[in-house]
């Protein structure tokens, strides 16, 4: 795994050891930030499933200025923080430990007015709860009225045209993932 574009481009990451985590490939990852236009002047970046804290640090080198990752998996809090580490950029990057929503719930209320520009939500196919996440963020109100939200789900899973007032702008199929933006219709 690497970094495709921007200031950390290049750039090696680490992946989380055993098979707990699925990473988002190199093709995917660059697919993805194609469909959201390539860069980003601004803004604050949610990684709601963190695994390597991949997609959030190519988000950051992509121009992304601060991103929250939440993860609750020991080995993969361990590789994220390793991977920032060795960017030299820690002031961009926060790590809420545990359950994604209790610690967004708690890091939200220590920072009232948190809405994020740039969401991710990649959780293990198994427990694939987009519909509940997209509903839960946008009823805690950490979505701007501009959010895109990029989810990452096995191709099978069939997500609806329309959550609330999100609506699907764009889908693609890669192998045995499939890639849908929402944004507020």
């Amino acid at each position: 795994m690497r970094v495709i574009a921007g200031m950390y481009g290049s750039r090696r990451l680490k992946a989380v050891p055993g098979d707990n985590t699925r990473p988002t490939t190199d093709k995917i990852k660059e697919s993805i930030f194609n469909m959201l236009g390539g860069s980003f002047a601004s803004g604050i970046c949610l990684d709601f499933y963190g695994g390597s804290g991949g997609i959030a640090i190519e988000a950051v080198s992509r121009g992304i200025d601060f991103a929250v990752i939440t993860e609750k998996f020991r080995p993969a809090i361990q590789t994220i923080e390793e991977n920032i580490r060795q960017l030299n950029a820690s002031d961009k990057f926060v790590i809420l430990k545990g359950p994604n929503r209790q610690s967004l719930n708690k890091y939200h209320h220590t920072n009232p007015g948190l809405q994020f520009d740039l969401v991710f939500l990649d959780p293990p196919y198994a427990k694939q709860m987009i519909v509940e996440d997209i509903e839960w963020l946008d009823d805690q109100g950490l979505l701007k009225e501009n959010t895109q939200i990029v989810c990452e789900t096995d191709v099978s899973v069939e997500l609806p045209l329309a959550i609330k007032s999100w609506q699907q702008m764009k889908q693609k199929k890669y192998g045995q993932t499939l890639i849908t933006i929402y944004e507020r219709g």
